[in-house]
């Protein structure tokens, strides 16, 4: 299977702060679970445009908070540090971070 090269990008902003939400497109309206954890990539959150990673990372890059699920995103996302690899949480095996900047 070739690498995942589009995600879902939405982009939240008010007069002060840019929340950005992304997931790998194929999770998108997927539920996952693992004890107590329960990860939901609701389309009415994460559901924006299709964009490639490159774009994704651009905007994570400029948000104030950012809430990233899937290894295609969130891998991305630590070869550009902007995420601690010991941030990131895995439910039923799926990558989920989030980032704030104070």
């Amino acid at each position: 299977m070739p690498p995942l090269t589009e995600v879902f990008l939405r982009v939240f902003k008010d007069a002060k702060h840019t929340l950005v939400a992304a997931c790998d497109s194929e999770l998108l309206g997927e539920t996952f679970r693992e004890g107590k954890l329960k990860l939901e990539v609701k389309p009415d959150f994460y559901r924006g445009n299709r964009a490639s990673v490159g774009e994704a990372l651009a905007a994570i890059d400029t948000a104030d908070i950012a809430n990233l699920v899937g290894e295609t995103i969130v891998q991305a996302a630590v070869q550009q540090s902007l995420v601690d690899p010991t941030a990131i949480v895995h439910i039923s095996g799926v990558p989920h971070v989030q980032i704030v900047k104070m």
